[in-house]
């Protein structure tokens, strides 16, 4: 499977870390999703693809057009069909509020119809695509589709969230929420209250979710890795927090991780693979 990307010209890339194009047979048909801090535009080309969340009470769901997804903070199982063909987003945490005009804690751990959000518009997007010749030239299209959403104002509160966030980012989620309160001269419960309005989750959510992208994507497969370590460097308090907070992000313990990373090595150069995992 091919996956080719951009990150968008200004003043996209400050909503969007990059526009994606996915394509060809998949190495692994089903692969388990960790939450990771990004939001989510998919716009299907090819056959269906289907989802099943880990809370086994949500019936799993079939895309086969396109659909929007908030930041997630618990696992999923994307199951893809023999040969792909995707066009999407990645959306920073904050990135798709802007663009959206539901509610980002409506979408947390959800997906809804690109028709549901952008009304009737999912038809001519994909036919745009289609009639393209190139990935480059389909991504193009989705840049300037999400070009003429985005608001001409910010919504009230976002830059705050952008702001903060960014450093969240950039730290990879190390920055206590007591030093982004005292930087940005506002409360605690306000900030908050922004990052729900715009995220769909607290800061101290987003600093987890970072905190473990930056776990999982520093851990080398090839060589012994030394747990107590990486958990230092990574910021948890020691490797007890790491072993809890990777069980309850991937299902496994480090270890069966490990093995299972082993025994099916990411594709280089191939960043879906990086967080997602092979799934029995």
């Amino acid at each position: 499977m091919r996956y080719l990307s951009r990150t968008p010209a200004p003043p996209l890339d400050r909503f969007i870390d990059d526009i994606y194009c996915l394509s060809g047979e998949p190495r692994h048909r089903r692969v388990n999703v960790p939450p990771m801090p990004s939001a989510h535009l998919f716009v299907n080309l090819g056959d269906p693809v289907r989802l099943r969340d880990s809370d086994p009470s949500v019936p799993p769901a079939v895309f086969t057009d396109g659909w929007f997804m908030g930041l997630w903070t618990r696992r999923f199982l994307l199951e893809y069909p023999a040969r792909v063909r995707v066009v999407g987003v990645h959306f920073k945490p904050w990135g798709m509020s802007p663009f959206v005009g539901v509610p980002p804690a409506d979408l947390r751990n959800r997906w809804v119809p690109v028709d549901a959000v952008w009304n009737r518009s999912l038809d001519r997007i994909r036919h745009q695509v289609d009639a393209t010749a190139s990935a480059t030239a389909a991504m193009r299209v989705l840049e300037d589709e999400l070009r003429s959403r985005l608001a001409a104002e910010p919504p009230r509160g976002l830059e705050l969230v952008r702001r903060t966030g960014g450093r969240l980012e950039i730290s990879h989620g190390a920055v206590p929420v007591g030093v982004l309160t005292d930087a940005a001269g506002v409360g605690v419960n306000h900030l908050a209250t922004q990052f729900k309005s715009h995220v769909g989750v607290t800061p101290k959510a987003v600093a987890r979710i970072y905190r473990f992208a930056r776990l999982i994507l520093s851990i080398d497969t090839q060589h012994p890795v030394a747990w107590p370590d990486l958990a230092h460097t990574a910021g948890f308090f020691d490797q007890a927090h790491l072993s809890r907070e990777f069980k309850d992000f991937t299902g496994h313990t480090p270890t069966e991780y490990l093995a299972l990373r082993r025994r099916f090595p990411a594709q280089a150069g191939f960043p879906p693979d990086d967080g997602p995992m092979p799934a029995a």
